[in-house]
């Protein structure tokens, strides 16, 4: 199977520089995503690696075999986009087979891809289906055949389910992370949704304005964020970011000298991260807890958001069982769990060590 390797690689549209000398590496049969806001530069990457664009610099290899120079066409890659670019005119079994044809592959090896592939995907039944006749997920299902029916080293996908609802989409993921593990195929997927990227993926390239943030398993991304971006895009709820002060060692808050101890070599000012669910809603007489008043309470399903005001614009979201009864105004005080803070260099944005 192949890596994907991308060195120093820059991206230019006039003077919106895209990408920025970034470098990645793909390990073989991984299922990397690419994960940012729009207009981060992931979906430019993906045309770069599938040849669609050239880069003002910098080089792609497949293996140990440089690509930058190839057309798409010698790349041995497959691209399945978000609007599926099937052909209207075809039946299903030709959309599958249409790349294998195209190769010259003989009628009968032809035949039996396409009938394997349609095997896999459930599709066997709508063959001799035109595109307009079939529902949003199975136009994906035969964009997906249509890729694999020629078995590439690489997989390239374009936020493919961005186009079905959300029911649909949830069961694709699923179906879509079966198939890679089935398939043995390096898999480079681009995405906006975190929970796609954090369910399918064994790793995730976060991104933004064109340069890698961090890249790590869902876990470390998650757990471990390396900056304030990541911290604040990684996670729904989002992470709570707020100052601190290092006052002699201990954290303070808002007014409030915590009992958690930090290092005194750190910075005076510093930003503390902490997700809603390590954050309790505690009475105001709680020893070590932060007083402030309930500014907003938001029913989630089985849970509750409870957002508080510990200071003039300066509020924490705690998530807590529904069963958790609180009203606007409230007077309440917020505990911060000291074993899942971060913190961060509010200069540089970097993550520090306490």
């Amino acid at each position: 199977m192949t890596d994907v390797v991308v060195r120093g690689l820059s991206k230019s549209f006039g003077s919106n520089n895209v990408l920025k000398a970034l470098d990645l590496l793909v390990p073989s049969r991984q299922f990397v995503t690419l994960l940012g806001p729009s207009g981060c530069g992931k979906t430019t990457l993906l045309r770069l690696i599938a040849g669609l664009e050239r880069g003002n610099g910098g080089e792609i290899l497949f293996g140990e075999n440089r690509v930058d120079h190839l057309p798409p066409g010698e790349r041995n890659i497959a691209m399945v986009f978000q609007s599926y670019a099937l052909y209207p005119t075809m039946d299903v079994a030709r959309n599958i087979g249409y790349g294998l044809e195209v190769r010259r592959i003989p009628k009968p090896e032809r035949s039996e891809k396409i009938s394997t592939v349609a095997k896999v995907l459930e599709i066997g039944h709508l063959l001799l289906r035109k595109p307009k006749q079939l529902s949003g997920g199975q136009r994906q299902r035969v964009a997906l055949g249509r890729a694999m029916a020629r078995r590439p080293d690489i997989f390239l996908m374009d936020e493919p389910l961005s186009n079905l609802d959300a029911k649909l989409r949830s069961a694709m993921r699923g179906e879509l992370r079966r198939f890679h593990l089935d398939l043995g195929t390096t898999t480079i997927y681009v995405t906006h949704d975190q929970l796609e990227a954090m369910t399918m993926s064994d790793l995730v390239v976060v991104m933004n304005e064109g340069i890698v943030q961090q890249i790590g398993t869902p876990e470390e991304v998650y757990g471990k964020p390396a900056n304030l971006f990541v911290a604040g895009f990684i996670g729904t709820p989002p992470m709570n970011l707020f100052p601190a002060t290092n006052s002699d060692g201990f954290l303070k808050v808002a007014n409030t000298t915590l009992p958690i101890q930090i290092s005194s070599d750190l910075p005076r000012e510093l930003v503390i991260g902490i997700r809603p669910q390590e954050v309790s809603v505690v009475s105001t007489d709680e020893p070590g807890a932060i007083p402030g008043k309930v500014w907003m309470v938001e029913l989630i399903g089985s849970e509750r958001l409870i957002e508080v005001e510990i200071a003039p614009k300066l509020r924490i979201t705690a998530e807590v069982r529904a069963k958790h009864r609180a009203a606007i105004d409230d007077h309440v005080a917020v505990r911060l769990d000291p074993t899942h803070l971060h913190i961060f260099d509010p200069v540089t944005g970097k993550a520090l060590s306490a």
